[in-house]
């Protein structure tokens, strides 16, 4: 008897998109304000402290070069409070911050978003899409949960929407604003920025659901190591044996799940600035293992240090779903409906998850199996 389960699936996508569109909802709905900046001068005839001569300038104005060069370089006077970091009236970090973001950090952040579309391509041209060996065998076992699903197209949908309105922030001056102008680029800036904010809530939402679903599946075991060795089935024709998660989908996981905590603390850090001075207390942690890192940092540099920090991981987890993104879809047949309908091929779970397959498929044969959990024609 053939089984349909396009309504689970239906389910599982309508709630995640459910989800996704209220924080889309909320961050539409954000007020944006700005503030303008106040040029405070004594008035032209302010009676001045006595002193040498000095020559009066044409055009009002300090020209002490050298004085304003010592502040521009975070020169450090004397204050009569008791925070003495307040006697630096320019903080110079925000120079060096600011070439590191514009000029290596972007530079190569684009070397490895276009590297690693330009590897998958070559690797498709030459791979060509991997097929299951035996063919389709036109029956289906369960290997996602509804549930399972949820959580899954939850982190997905999120973090697609952030990876794309985090790169409007890095790359959007340069590639967009030249081909939109500047009233649409601001309109759009403005939605993408809003939605970043609120959107990371449905992704926080997903990385808890898909760590508690999945973390016991991934706990590493020396198994992993031949899968790797073998080259995961993917490069040659070696099919390793793994459970319901191989060896390289466990690296994928705990790259998610430690990448995807460090941007929300990041995040949280620069949504509430000033407020969790995270990179001070880290460094001071890393110190005990011999280290020497800064750890009486300023406020503007505990901000650069998140900001910086969050785009990095931001773009290496970009590159690592790019790649998971080509596997589950246009590169492995048979792969999608693992995710899509919750139901796989049986020959090609045989083949990718082996070990798993057969303990499933005893296990539903079994008479406590009963007969809902036997494997199921596909449609």
């Amino acid at each position: 008897m053939t089984r349909s389960y396009r309504g689970s699936t239906a389910t599982a996508g309508f709630l995640s998109c459910l989800i996704v569109a209220l924080a889309m909802m909320m961050a539409l709905s954000g007020a944006f304000s700005t503030a303008a900046a106040q040029n405070v001068r004594p008035p032209d005839n302010a009676a001045t402290s006595g002193g040498p001569p000095q020559t009066v300038p044409d055009k009002g104005g300090n020209y002490n070069i050298e004085m304003w060069g010592d502040l521009r370089k975070g020169a450090q006077g004397t204050v009569s409070i008791p925070d003495k970091k307040a006697g630096i009236l320019v903080d110079s970090s925000g120079e060096t911050w600011r070439a590191l973001r514009n000029g290596p950090l972007s530079t190569y952040g684009g070397y490895a978003l276009g590297g690693i579309l330009g590897l998958l391509v070559l690797f498709y041209l030459v791979r060509g899409r991997i097929p299951i060996s035996h063919g389709p065998a036109g029956v289906t076992i369960q290997r996602f949960t509804e549930f399972e699903r949820i959580g899954h197209w939850l982190l997905a949908t999120s973090f697609i929407i952030l990876a794309l309105t985090g790169l409007n922030i890095l790359y959007g001056r340069y590639v967009l604003l030249p081909v939109m102008g500047k009233e649409p680029f601001h309109v759009l800036s403005d939605i993408a920025k809003s939605l970043h904010n609120y959107v990371s809530l449905a992704f926080a939402v997903g990385l808890v659901m898909t760590f508690l679903t999945w973390v016991w599946y991934n706990i590493p075991h020396p198994r992993d190591l031949i899968w790797f060795l073998k080259g995961g089935g993917v490069v040659g024709g070696a099919h390793p044996p793994a459970k319901k998660f191989n060896g390289g989908q466990k690296v994928l996981f705990w790259l998610v799940m430690l990448g995807g905590l460090s941007l929300i603390l990041s995040g949280l850090q620069l949504l509430l600035p000033y407020e969790f001075p995270f990179f001070a207390k880290t460094f001071a942690f890393l110190n005990g293992f011999g280290l020497n890192l800064p750890t009486e940092l300023t406020a503007n540099q505990e901000q650069q240090l998140a900001i910086s920090w969050h785009t990095i991981v931001g773009l290496v987890l970009m590159v690592v779903i790019i790649a998971h993104i080509y596997i589950g879809s246009v590169g492995m047949e048979g792969a999608f409906d693992a995710m899509g309908s919750g139901e796989v091929d049986v020959n090609w779970a045989k083949e990718h998850h082996s070990i798993w397959a057969e303990e499933e498929l005893a296990q539903k044969a079994s008479p406590s199996g009963g007969a809902a959990a036997r494997p199921t024609p596909a449609e």
